[in-house]
């Protein structure tokens, strides 16, 4: 009987531990998988926004965790370069829209096509979506407008419209408002932040060359800046903004970032990341209107920090569904009413105070609906960039615009030409 229990007790223990260890076995799979996810550290509504998602999306499903890790807004940018050449990326991460097409075309990020593409994507207005190729890589859930800013009761004043949507101001309507404020004693009646540089010029002034018909390079071929950035049309938009330094319609270096809100200009050339401090000081007479017509129809630009897969990512499914969790209605809006900036998808604006149907800031996101263009998708961009803002630096101080254009053309040439076309 002893030896019996004793058997009946070691063929019990077998069970038993087998029973368990296959229960640990299951309980290990039914754990979620982790997807890292890097962002930079920002204003503290888009953190807690952000941080909502996170949780939201951990908590409607059980297959993937999302972990964020924030890193300093000043270095992230040099530490996702060194982390891409390292082969260390995070299964998802931010990156600013210009830089997407040189991620792509390095390798370091995953075409969001196919089974990868998230449901959704083709509702995003043209600044949620980015690319190189003709394939998708990146999507966002906020976006920025270019506009003109004026206070209402000086234009009325002084007898000039409102343009709008369906009548925006031809260019040379323009300076021609420009110079009556200018003989009825507005010192520089236009402010443009003329003295920025970096990106400044490109996002702020290559909308009025695609006004105009041209552009910063061929985006059937992106193979081709010569005949494009210093076109008939090109340079004829350059020598429409010489003019506006040379006629004092503009200063060259303002002396402070508060010439629209102290009242020493009637308009502004800005965008909608301006909005409240410029509602703060003018109150309801500010008014938002279209960006100046300059043959085809108002241009601005677009895309800001987007959402993308690294290569690297094991789990490409989750980062997908996470990707296709951020671009919902829901956490658009709710991104949007917590940082006020403007949604990429009609609907989420319609669920906002703000960007409603008759919100103020509505006419943003309807020009960025119809006029919104990239920067061009590209690896050169970086090149084009800094190619463009310097030929506007020079124009704005006196250069022959046609040689500064030219200038740039052949900067951009040499850089594709290194490059072998960057593969396009």
């Amino acid at each position: 009987m002893r030896r019996r229990s004793l058997l009946g007790l070691c063929v019990g223990l077998r069970v038993g531990l087998s029973v368990g260890l296959l229960a640990a076995a299951g309980a290990a799979a039914a754990q979620p998988r982790e997807l890292v996810m890097w962002r930079h550290d920002t204003g503290d509504a888009e953190m807690v926004a952000s941080a909502g998602a996170v949780e939201r999306f951990n908590a409607q499903q059980q297959r993937w965790r999302v972990r964020v890790e924030t890193l300093p807004q000043g270095s992230y940018q040099q530490a996702v370069v060194a982390s891409a050449l390292a082969g260390r990326l995070p299964c998802v991460l931010t990156l600013d829209q210009p830089t997407v097409p040189n991620f792509a075309w390095a390798g370091h990020i995953r075409a969001l096509e196919g089974p990868l593409r998230p449901a959704g994507v083709d509702a995003l207005i043209p600044g949620g979506r980015s690319g190189y190729a003709g394939k998708l890589y990146a999507v966002g859930q906020f976006d920025v407008a270019l506009a003109l800013f004026a206070r209402r009761s000086v234009l009325q004043r002084h007898g000039i419209r409102l343009a709008t949507m369906d009548r925006p101001y031809a260019a040379e309507e323009f300076r021609s408002i420009l110079r009556t404020l200018k003989a009825a004693g507005w010192r520089y009646p236009l402010d443009m932040h003329a003295d920025r540089g970096d990106e400044w010029p490109s996002y702020k002034y290559s909308p009025w060359w695609q006004s105009a018909g041209a552009d910063l390079i061929d985006r059937r071929t992106y193979r081709r800046a010569d005949g494009v950035i210093n076109s008939p049309a090109a340079v004829a938009v350059g020598r429409y903004f010489a003019s506006l330094f040379t006629e004092r319609l503009v200063s060259r270096k303002p002396i402070d970032d508060h010439v629209f809100t102290s009242g020493r200009a009637v308009f502004q050339y800005s965008g909608s990341f301006d909005m409240a401090e410029y509602r703060r000081f003018v109150g309801d007479d500010l008014v938002v209107l279209p960006p100046p017509d300059f043959g085809r129809g108002p241009r601005i630009g677009a895309g800001s920090w987007q959402w993308a897969i690294s290569t690297t990512c094991a789990e490409p499914e989750g980062a997908r569904a996470f990707l296709e969790h951020l671009i919902t209605v829901d956490e658009i809006a709710d991104f949007s009413r917590r940082t006020a900036l403007m949604p990429t998808l009609a609907a989420a604006a319609d669920r906002t105070e703000l960007y409603r149907q008759g919100g103020e800031g509505r006419p943003f996101f309807e020009f960025a609906r119809a006029w919104a263009v990239l920067r061009p998708e590209t690896p050169a961009y970086p090149v084009i960039s800094s190619a463009f803002a310097k030929a506007m630096q020079d124009i704005r101080d006196g250069g022959d615009v046609a040689e500064s254009l030219d200038r740039a053309a052949d900067t951009i040439h040499a850089d594709l030409e290194r490059n072998h076309g960057y593969g396009h």
